[in-house]
C-alpha cells in the first residue's frame, strides 16, 4: 500500500475528530453552550494508535482507529501524533495592534513602535528596569517629563518611565490637526543646556540655565530671543537652542473602501458568472488585490502611512473543492486575475485537494486562506467547536502550504462578535463575512463585509457593487 505524509495523518485524525465532535451538532441557545476539550479518552486513543505504529518496527504497516474503525497506513518509521496540534500565536499581539483603530484607542494611549522598549524606574537609562515592552504594546501617558522621557502607566497599573521617541499615538487624519494644536507653542532645549539671561542680549546678566530636553513655553519670541518665565522671574533664552516639541503620531487610515466580490461555488453557475464579470471589471481599470496583499499593506501601515491603490477590488472564491479547483484556477488564469481562494480544509488530502495542487496555486500567484474546516456556519456551534474549527483549519492549511494563513472566510458568511473573538485568538488578522458594503472601519477587520455575487448578477450590478450606488 502507498505511504502517506505526516501532514496527511494529522489531517486524517483531525477530520476523524471532527466527525466525532460535530455529530449531532446544531444551533444552540446562547448561555447554554457545551464546553469541549480533548478528553483523556481522546488522547489515549491517539497514543494507542501511535503505540501500534511503534510496534510495527521499521517496515510499513497499518493501524486501526478503535473508535472509528478506520485503517491508516504508515510508512516505515512514521508515527501518529499523540497530542492536538499547536498553533503559532506569536503574531496575535501584532494583529491586535493592527486592528486597534483611532476610534478604539483612548486619548492618552500610546503604542510601542520599536522592536522593544525598556520601562525604567526613573527617567534615565541607568535606573532599574521595571519591565520590557514589545512592538504593539500600549501604555497610558501620565505626563511628558521632558522631550526625552514620559511617565507611563502599564496595563497592570504599574508606573514607570519610557523614552518617548519609541512610542506613538495612533490618530486618524481628522484627529491629527487637533492633536498638534494641543502642543502649539511648546519648545524644548535641543542642546546640552541653555543660559537664561535677564535681557535679550548675550552680554546680559545670567539668571541660570535650563538643562537639555527641558520644556520651554515662551511668553513671546522673535527669531533670536524667547521671553520665558524662570524661577518666578522673566528671562530670555536664545531661540537657536530651542526646537518645537511634538510627540510621535502614527497617522492610521481608519476607513477603508475595498469592495470584496465573493463568489460561492456552492451556488450553481457562480464560476460561469465570474468568467463573465472579470473582463468587464478589467475594462473599468480596477486594481485586483488579494486578501494577503491587503494584510501586507495593513502591516506596513504600522510603520508609515500608505494607502490602498485606487479602484482596488478583491475577488474572493469560496467552496473550493477537489472537483472544481482546477476549473477555478483556469478561469482566473485565463482572465489574468489573482484572487483569494478560501479553502475548506476538509477537502485536503490524497483523495481531495493535494499538497501539490495547493503549492501549484501558490506558485501561480493565488492567495490561499482558510474557509473553515467542515463548512458549518460557526454561529451555530459551541465555543469549543468554533475554537477547534478555526484553529485546526488554519493549522492544516499552513501544514500543506508551508506558509502563513492570516485570513478566514467564514463559512456561510457566519460571523458575529463571538466568532470574531475566537478568530483573533486563533491567530487570524482578517475575517470575511457577507454584507453588502464596500466600506468598513479598522475595528471591523475581523468582520469585513463582502458582496455575495449571485450567479445571475449582470455586469452592471457588479460594477455598482464596486463603484457604489451613487455613481
Amino acid at each position: 500500500m502507498a505511504a502517506v505524509t505526516t501532514r496527511s495523518f494529522i489531517a486524517f485524525l483531525l477530520i476523524a475528530s471532527f466527525g466525532i465532535l460535530f455529530a449531532g451538532c446544531g444551533p444552540s441557545s446562547q448561555g447554554n453552550e457545551e464546553e469541549f476539550s480533548f478528553t483523556a479518552e481522546d488522547l489515549a486513543r491517539f497514543r494507542d494508535l501511535a503505540k501500534q505504529a511503534d510496534m510495527a518496527g521499521s517496515g510499513a504497516t497499518a493501524v486501526t482507529d478503535t473508535l472509528s474503525g478506520a485503517v491508516i497506513e504508515l510508512a516505515a518509521g512514521q508515527k501518529l501524533p499523540t497530542e492536538p496540534p499547536v498553533l503559532d500565536l506569536s503574531l496575535v499581539k501584532t494583529y491586535d495592534a493592527v486592528r486597534a483603530g483611532p476610534g478604539v484607542v483612548s486619548k492618552d494611549t500610546y503604542q510601542v513602535i520599536n522592536e522593544f522598549l525598556n520601562v525604567r524606574s526613573a527617567p534615565n537609562v541607568t535606573s532599574a528596569q521595571v519591565t520590557r515592552l514589545l512592538r504593539g504594546d500600549t501604555v497610558t501617558i501620565l505626563e511628558f517629563v521632558d522631550a526625552a522621557w514620559a511617565k507611563v502607566r502599564l496595563a497592570d497599573n504599574r508606573e514607570g518611565y519610557v523614552s518617548q521617541r519609541y512610542i506613538a499615538k495612533i490618530v486618524s487624519e481628522e484627529q491629527l490637526k487637533k492633536e498638534k494644536e494641543a502642543f502649539a507653542g511648546q519648545y524644548y532645549v535641543n542642546f546640552g543646556f541653555v543660559n537664561v539671561r535677564k535681557g535679550a542680549d548675550s552680554d546680559s546678566e545670567k539668571l541660570g540655565e535650563l538643562p537639555g530636553q527641558a520644556f520651554v513655553k515662551p511668553v513671546s519670541h522673535d527669531e533670536t530671543w524667547a521671553r520665558i518665565t524662570f524661577q518666578g522671574k522673566e528671562g530670555y533664552v536664545a531661540m537657536q537652542y530651542l526646537s518645537p516639541f511634538l510627540p510621535n503620531f502614527l497617522v492610521r487610515q481608519n476607513t477603508f473602501t475595498l469592495p470584496i466580490l465573493h463568489y460561492r461555488l456552492a451556488q450553481q453557475g457562480s464560476l460561469a458568472a465570474l468568467a463573465r464579470h472579470l473582463p468587464q471589471l478589467k475594462a473599468e481599470g480596477v486594481s485586483f488585490l488579494t486578501m494577503a496583499q491587503f494584510a501586507d499593506l495593513l502591516l506596513r501601515q504600522q510603520e508609515k502611512d500608505i494607502r490602498l491603490p485606487p479602484k482596488a477590488v478583491v475577488i474572493a472564491v469560496s467552496d473550493v473543492t477537489a472537483q472544481n479547483v482546477r476549473e477555478v484556477s483556469e478561469t482566473l488564469t485565463a482572465a489574468g486575475v489573482k484572487a483569494t481562494l478560501f479553502i475548506p480544509t476538509k477537502e485536503l488530502g490524497l483523495t481531495g485537494i493535494t499538497e501539490k495542487t495547493l503549492l501549484t496555486l501558490l506558485a501561480n500567484g493565488f492567495d490561499l486562506e482558510s474557509g473553515g474546516h467542515t463548512g458549518d456556519d460557526l454561529r451555530s456551534l459551541t465555543n469549543a467547536q468554533v475554537e477547534l474549527e478555526l484553529a485546526q483549519s488554519r493549522k492544516l492549511l499552513e501544514e500543506y502550504t508551508h506558509g502563513q494563513v492570516r485570513v478566514v472566510g467564514y463559512p456561510e458568511g457566519g460571523v458575529n462578535e463571538r466568532v470574531a473573538q475566537y478568530a483573533a485568538q486563533a491567530g487570524y488578522l482578517l475575517g470575511v463575512g457577507v454584507a453588502p458594503d464596500r466600506t468598513f472601519q479598522r475595528e471591523q477587520l475581523l468582520r469585513m463585509p463582502s458582496f455575495l455575487v449571485s450567479p445571475t448578477a449582470t455586469d452592471q450590478e457588479v460594477l455598482t457593487m464596486v463603484k457604489g450606488s451613487g455613481t
